[in-house]
């Protein structure tokens, strides 16, 4: 799951870097600049706010859930005939081949697809990607082996994976650039909008792929009714349609897709001035704009990356493992193909509306550890009821609900918390990369631990769940301590001596600077 984010309430500077600048300490750390005041038309400000809601999300949100649709729609799939119609033994690995095949290319090319975003334009960017993943999604409706299907889902992990993860940075021009690192769909959207306003914004865009979920389910109900027609299967046309609707959108895409901000079309003069201004203000003084050898090693040392990293690995690998295998799990509970289906749609229902609800609260209260521990409860409750193999089936039905509902709740909260406190520029962008990639990376895990040999129990792959959410409700805790105890050491003065230092390496400091705040 891929998803990397702006600050939310790192410290508010003004465009200078000089200590004047800053007045008004808050109790969070935050500042509010002098430019501010120039700012004071909250009525325009809540117009520009609705104007980018209506024009720069609804298109991303669509596409994104249209992204999660095509990745898992051969857990649907699966159930309706596919290990049969490929010669595939429902007791081999083969099924977890083609959802590794899928991950390994999608992490390995991350770092390309950066590269590449660089010198192409948003509109080109994504629905470039989006029509070639569609066609790779239709191809899985036409092979004939695992190999086959194992090939177009590889291809898809490689165009998948600079839709979300893609990155477009100029952090040494500090008058041009809008944001420090934008990436893919994630960085266009946190473009747009001060840090303070991103957390739900951001958590509306991830709900995309909870929706999907449920509309995989649903589509998949339908299209199935479909076998025999043309003399294919009914798995056929899930891969098939859905593909097709993938093309056609990514064709519409390109004339919806709006650009970075210093080019939009579709904000008057006024607007855009406003818009530029006020992102402009929301500059943090936690900035590391240039990436020489000292602030490398300080960025890789970071023991807040590595803890950001295994927490969202944990929520990850628990996402991964109920996209690829609860309709299989919910087969094996006895329902039939197309009763597992539309049982799958109220899980995500239920888990959409939640993260909608816990992202809305987090950001009105500022904080972020007590909803991710909410989260990590959650998953906790359904990990041990399917361990348990809890009878009667509703009881199992529920772990699902749990299990999805934490997951979904955890990881955007967690993706913005270490964001908050990366400060801007190059820390953010290795930072970012550190925690998206390195979660991605419990796909890998996910796919090989439901072992076909061990159905329907998956001592391996509940287990597994189990001990990975442990793992991030550990790192959530002692993110959350260490990074209180950072703040009390700041606010007695302790990190003074910092100021001291020369001003290029003073204002290199990123969030190492005295007068930065973490997000607790």
């Amino acid at each position: 799951m891929d998803i990397n984010m702006l600050p939310e309430k790192a410290p508010e500077t003004s465009s200078t870097n000089s200590p004047s600048s800053l007045e008004h300490g808050k109790a969070d750390g935050s500042y509010v600049s002098d430019d501010s005041i120039d700012l004071a038309d909250k009525a325009a400000e809540r117009r520009l706010l609705l104007k980018l809601d209506l024009y720069v999300l609804p298109v991303l949100f669509l596409l994104f859930l249209v992204s999660f649709v095509d990745r898992s729609n051969v857990a649907n799939a699966r159930i309706q005939g596919l290990e049969k119609s490929l010669g595939i033994n429902p007791k081999s690995n083969g099924y977890n081949v083609a959802l590794f095949s899928f991950t390994i290319p999608y992490v390995l090319f991350e770092v390309p697809a950066n590269i590449t975003l660089k010198k192409i334009k948003p509109q080109w960017w994504l629905s470039g990607l989006m029509f070639s993943w569609g066609i790779c999604t239709m191809g899985q409706g036409f092979t004939q082996n695992l190999g086959g299907l194992a090939t177009c889902r590889a291809l898809m992990g490689i165009f998948e994976s600079g839709f979300v993860p893609g990155m477009k940075s100029d952090p040494d021009n500090e008058g041009a650039s809008i944001a420090d690192c934008r990436q893919g769909c994630a960085y266009l959207i946190g473009s747009y909008y001060k840090r303070h306003e991103f957390q739900f914004r951001y958590s509306i865009f991830f709900s995309a792929a909870i929706l999907a979920g449920a509309f995989s389910g649903f589509l998949a109900y339908l299209l199935a009714k479909m076998d025999g027609v043309g003399s294919y299967e009914g798995w056929r046309w899930i891969f098939i349609i859905e593909g097709l609707i993938t093309v056609v959108i990514a064709v519409a895409a390109f004339f919806l897709v709006a650009p970075w901000p210093e080019e939009c079309k579709f904000l008057k003069p006024d607007e855009k001035a406003l818009l530029l201004k006020r992102l402009a203000v929301d500059r943090g003084r936690g900035t590391m704009n240039r990436l020489d050898k000292k602030a490398f090693v300080n960025t890789l040392s970071d023991w807040k990356i590595w803890a950001g990293m295994f927490a969202y690995f944990g929520a990850d690998h628990s996402a991964s493992a109920i996209v690829s295998f609860q309709p299989t799990i919910l087969k094996q509970l006895g329902y039939t193909s197309s009763q597992a289906q539309v049982h799958s749609i109220p899980v995500f229902m239920v888990a959409f509306v939640l993260s909608i609800v816990v992202a809305y609260f987090s950001d009105r209260v500022s904080h972020r550890f007590g909803f991710a521990m909410l989260g990590v409860g959650l998953a906790m409750i359904g990990w041990i009821i399917e361990l348990a193999q809890a009878n009667p089936v509703g009881a199992r039905y529920f772990g699902l609900f749990a299990i999805t509902s934490g997951v979904y709740i955890m990881m955007p909260v967690l993706v913005v918390w270490n964001m908050n406190n990366l400060g801007t520029g190059y820390k953010r962008v290795i930072g970012a990369a550190f925690q998206i990639g390195g979660g991605n990376c419990a796909a890998l895990v996910s796919s090989n631990v439901f072992i076909s040999t061990e159905a329907p129990k998956y001592p391996t792959g509940f287990g597994v769940g189990f001990t990975l959410n442990v793992l991030a409700g550990v790192c959530c805790t002692i993110l959350y301590f260490g990074l209180k105890a950072e703040n009390k050491r700041r606010d007695r003065g302790e990190r003074d001596d910092r100021l001291a230092l020369p001003p290029d390496e003073l204002d290199n400091l990123g969030d190492e600077h005295p007068s930065f705040r973490y997000t607790l």
